[in-house]
């Protein structure tokens, strides 16, 4: 377990996963073990979305990738890199049609191992300033490689009704669950605020929307996404692709209170 600290706030990293996230005493992240969700993050990579309808494979410009939901990235693990007081970095990197085991098969996919067509390198960098946690996602590969990146935090809810405050419209609880697992989509954003018992504010560079997801009252994930993949039929995913250029791709965000 790495922990940041600073005058006000702790960061906990378990191995890549910000697992807690504690401002003058207030925890913000949803706890491993709580109804909701098992995790607390994690990264959509280099897809968003189910893809069972298109037979789990994705159009790409060097021909089909086997992919199961939100892509292969979960399945590879974190090197830490570096760590200091109020930061850490860690990494993942893959080889071009390595296969990775899918831990979804057989009882959820019937895929049991999944591939993608490029190489790729992947940094996640935390840095913790006052009660701001600023995370970084710098993706390095072959030039053209084609992706979608989402990150995926979980945030502790404990109010009975609490907001979300996005593009100055409100947002309920009860509007993220009746959508359902397609989560709720929030185009053209940059930045939302949680309203709980306290208020979390997350703003992001380089993503452009949200989706929010949950289908319990004591969590919910607001997630920074470069496309939703429910905008296109899953045989059209390729249309939500960015592509890398000659230089690495930088997306933040940016939780603070």
């Amino acid at each position: 377990m790495v922990q940041l600290k600073s005058e006000s706030a702790t960061v906990g990293i378990d191995a890549g996963e910000l697992v807690s996230f504690v401002v003058d005493g207030h925890e913000f992240i949803h706890q491993k073990g709580s109804p909701g969700w098992r995790n607390s993050d994690t990264e959509m990579f280099p897809i968003i979305g189910p893809v069972n309808e298109a037979g789990y494979r994705v159009q790409v410009p060097k021909g089909n990738a086997i992919q199961d939901q939100h892509g292969l990235f979960r399945e590879l693990e974190y090197q830490l890199l570096s760590q200091t007081v109020d930061s850490a970095v860690f990494k993942k990197d893959y080889m071009a049609n390595t296969p990775v085991k899918n831990s979804k098969y057989p009882e959820k996919s019937p895929e049991p191992e999944l591939v993608w067509p490029y190489s790729f390198g992947f940094k996640k960098s935390f840095l913790l300033k006052g009660d701001t946690l600023e995370i970084t996602f710098t993706i390095s590969g072959e030039t053209d490689m084609p992706f979608m990146l989402g990150y995926h935090p979980a945030f502790k809810l404990y109010s009975n009704t609490p907001k979300i405050l996005a593009n100055n419209k409100e947002i309920s609880l009860d509007d993220v669950l009746e959508v359902g697992n397609r989560a709720f989509h929030v185009k053209d954003c940059t930045a939302i605020t949680l309203k709980d018992e306290k208020n979390i504010t997350i703003e992001t560079e380089g993503f452009g929307q949200f989706m929010c997801w949950t289908e319990v009252r004591n969590m919910l994930c607001i997630e920074p996404i470069t496309f939703y993949p429910y905008s296109v039929n899953q045989q059209n995913m390729h249309l939500g692709f960015q592509y890398l250029k000659d230089t690495d791709a930088v997306f933040k965000v940016r939780i603070k209170t």
